[in-house]
C-alpha cells in the first residue's frame, strides 16, 4: 500500500522486493569457469596414477631402492610388476648369515648382543639369508609365479634374479665381521678389482669423553713410544690388519655370482649395519673382475690377499670433535707391492683421506700428518 506522502505527490506504487536466499545448484558454483569441464570429467573410472609416465615411476622406485619394498610394489599391479625389474638402484639388507650346515648360530641372530665370533663364521660362509621370506608376494597377474623366490633362505643372487638392469647395488650385512672388545674402534674400507687394490684401516683402543691426563699427552713427541712394541700394541695392530683383510677378501669372494649375473653393474658396495667395514667396486674394478681370473685362497673360500706394503701411523691420544678423545689412534694404509697395482700415490692418498665420514675423517687427517712407519706383508 502507498503511504499518504506517496498519494499526495502522486508517486507510482513500487512493490518492495524481499532479498532472495535461494542457493544455486552446487554443480554451477565454480571459482574458475574452466573447472566446470574438469569436474564433469572427474567422475569417470580412469585411474589418475596411470597418467604418470613410466620414467617418473621408475625414478620413484630408484629412490626407494630397498628390495623388500620393491617386492611389495611388484604385487600392486601388472604395471608395477613389469616396471620393478627395470630398477637401476637396489639396496639389499641381510638379516642373518647361514653357515655351511644351514644352521643359524645364536651369535648371528640380531636379537642377541653383538656377535663376537661372526668373523669365524664368515670363513665357512655359504650364503646370506633373509629373516622374513617373501612367501606372500605374488605378481599382479594373480598367478602362482612369485616375483621373489619362495625359499626358506634367500641368497642375494636369488633375490636379485629378476632385476636385469641393476647399475648401483648396495648390500648390508647384519654386523661387522671382526669382533672387538667394548670401547675399541675398528673401521676399514677396501677397494677390489680381481684382487685387493687399496685398503685403509682406522683403529683406536678406547674412545672416551674425558681427555687423558696432561702428563700422558706431553709424552707424545710424534714418534711411536717404546711401550708400543713391548706391551702388545704392535701385535694388536697386526691382528686388526690381518682380520680386516680376511673379512674384506671373504666378502669379495662371495660377490662372484652377483657380478657374473649382472653385467650392467657400475657400482657395488658391501657394508654392514655396524659401519665397521666397507668393500667397494667401481666400473673399472668390476671390468677387471670379469676379465681377469680371481685368485682364491687355498685355505678358505675367500680371495687371496697379495703381498702388500703397509704404512702405519700412530698417536697415543687424539682429540675428537664434541669433547671426545681416542687413545691408541692408528691408521694403516695398505697397497699391493706388485708394480702397477693399487693406483698411483695421489690416488691412494685421496682414497685414504676420503675413506671415512664425520669425526673419523678428522682423525684420519690428523694421523696423516704423523710420522710414517713402513711395513711389508706377504700374501696369504
Amino acid at each position: 500500500m502507498r503511504s499518504n506522502l506517496q498519494k499526495e505527490v502522486g508517486l507510482p506504487f513500487v512493490k518492495k522486493q524481499e532479498p532472495s536466499y535461494k542457493m544455486q545448484c552446487r554443480s554451477r558454483i565454480h571459482a574458475d569457469p574452466s573447472l566446470a569441464l574438469d569436474q564433469s570429467l572427474s567422475y569417470d573410472d580412469t585411474d589418475q596414477f596411470d597418467q604418470i609416465p613410466d620414467s617418473i615411476v621408475l625414478l620413484i622406485f630408484n629412490n626407494l631402492a630397498d628390495v623388500r619394498s620393491l617386492g611389495r610394489c611388484a604385487v600392486v599391479s601388472k604395471r608395477f610388476y613389469s616396471l620393478v625389474p627395470l630398477v637401476e638402484d637396489v639396496f639389499v639388507k641381510i638379516d642373518r648369515v647361514v653357515s655351511l650346515d644351514g644352521d643359524c648360530d645364536e651369535s648371528l641372530d640380531l636379537s642377541s648382543p653383538k656377535p663376537r665370533n661372526l668373523f669365524s663364521h664368515l670363513l665357512k660362509l655359504m650364503f646370506f639369508s633373509f629373516l622374513k621370506p617373501f612367501h606372500q608376494l605374488r605378481n599382479g597377474n594373480n598367478v602362482n609365479k612369485a616375483f621373489l623366490p619362495q625359499l626358506s633362505h634367500h641368497t642375494p643372487e636369488q633375490v636379485l634374479k629378476n632385476f636385469k638392469h641393476v647399475q648401483n647395488l648396495r648390500i648390508e650385512l647384519p654386523a661387522g665381521d671382526v669382533g672387538t672388545e667394548d670401547g675399541v674402534l675398528l673401521k676399514w674400507k677396501a677397494e677390489f678389482g680381481s684382487t685387493l687394490q687399496s685398503c685403509v684401516i682406522l683403529g683406536g683402543t678406547q674412545i672416551e669423553k674425558k681427555p687423558v691426563a696432561d702428563q700422558e699427552a706431553t709424552e707424545d713427541n710424534g714418534s711411536i713410544p717404546e711401550s708400543f712394541y713391548t706391551n702388545g700394541g704392535l701385535k694388536l695392530r697386526v691382528v686388526w690388519t690381518i682380520s680386516s683383510l680376511i673379512a674384506a677378501s671373504t666378502r669379495h669372494y662371495l660377490l662372484r655370482p652377483i657380478i657374473k649375473d649382472h653385467p650392467t653393474l657400475k657400482t657395488l658396495v658391501l657394508t654392514d649395519a655396524d659401519g665397521q667395514g666397507t668393500l667397494s667396486m667401481g666400473v673399472d674394478q668390476l671390468r677387471e673382475f670379469r676379465e681377469k681370473p680371481l685368485a682364491a685362497s687355498a685355505s678358505s673360500s675367500r680371495t687371496q690377499v697379495p703381498a702388500s706394503n703397509m704404512k702405519l701411523k700412530y698417536a697415543p691420544y687424539l682429540e675428537l670433535p664434541e669433547g671426545m678423545g681416542m687413545q691408541g689412534a692408528t691408521l694403516v694404509a695398505i697397497k699391493p707391492s706388485a708394480e702397477g697395482c693399487g693406483g698411483n700415490r695421489k690416488e691412494v692418498e685421496a682414497f685414504v683421506l676420503g675413506a671415512f665420514d664425520g669425526p673419523f675423517k678428522a682423525v684420519v687427517k690428523a694421523l696423516a700428518r704423523r710420522r710414517t712407519y713402513l711395513l711389508e706383508m706377504n700374501g696369504f
